[in-house]
């Protein structure tokens, strides 16, 4: 069975270009403007992956990327002329999984799109033997993709779980840039270095929103590492 892209861009040419593409490589692919119907459009749809365009007719692509996170946690990856630092950390911060900035090439494209999709789905796809990882009243559900302490819990994407996961487990050793690069993308030829501190930046937030501060530790020159810097409830 044909794994499902949704293309939301409005320059109907470009979308047909990406479209011709993605189907000769075997994909079944839909496209949709960004018009206000976007939304039961893609619950029709029920795309695999989502290519997402950040200027749009109605509301933007940050916007339609959180609707889009109520529903699902298919892998997105914005695709856009806008190539500022800001517009690439927005695109994460609002549950992007990447950003290619415009021009790009489209074999690059489709690199991407495979590789989120083994990642989401296929042959690296996250799949723990255990159904939580606990550190000092800290636990981490990686089926229900949520951390908690004590009364709080939030919901974390895919790579913010791959993230809190290497690093719970790797406990109280370092993780390095590598096995970060290795565990969350696949081409990591194509990923810059400003990705992983972006990352780690949003498991930093999340750690903070649960009331836990100065966790994640960065060791120069090697990675990052947890640090217990909260007190398990008695």
């Amino acid at each position: 069975m044909a794994e499902t892209v949704l293309i939301i861009e409005d320059d109907e040419k470009l979308a047909s270009v990406l479209k011709e593409k993605l189907v000769r490589y075997g994909f079944t692919v839909f496209t949709h403007s960004g018009e206000a119907d976007l939304i039961s459009f893609f619950e029709k749809a029920n795309p695999s992956i989502i290519l997402l365009d950040i200027n749009l007719p109605t509301f933007d692509g940050f916007y339609w990327c959180r609707q889009i996170r109520q529903r699902s946690t298919c892998p997105v990856i914005f695709i856009s002329a806008r190539s500022s630092e800001i517009d690439q950390v927005m695109a994460l911060e609002h549950g992007g999984d990447d950003y290619l900035p415009k021009p790009f090439h489209t074999d690059v494209l489709v690199a991407k799109v495979r590789s989120h999709i083994r990642r989401a789905y296929g042959e690296y796809s996250t799949a723990p033997e255990e159904k939580t990882i606990e550190l000092n009243g800290l636990v981490y559900h990686s089926e229900r993709m949520e951390l908690s302490f004590e009364d709080e819990t939030v919901m974390l994407s895919k790579k913010e779980c791959q993230l809190i996961e290497l690093l719970m487990k790797t406990y109280p050793n370092v993780v390095t840039r590598q096995a970060i690069l290795d565990k969350l993308w696949d081409d990591t030829h194509f990923i810059d270095e400003n990705t992983v501190n972006v990352n780690m930046t949003r498991v930093r937030k999340q750690l903070q929103s649960l009331g836990i501060h100065d966790a994640v530790e960065t060791i120069r020159g090697a990675g990052y590492r947890m640090h217990v810097t909260w007190e398990r409830q008695a």
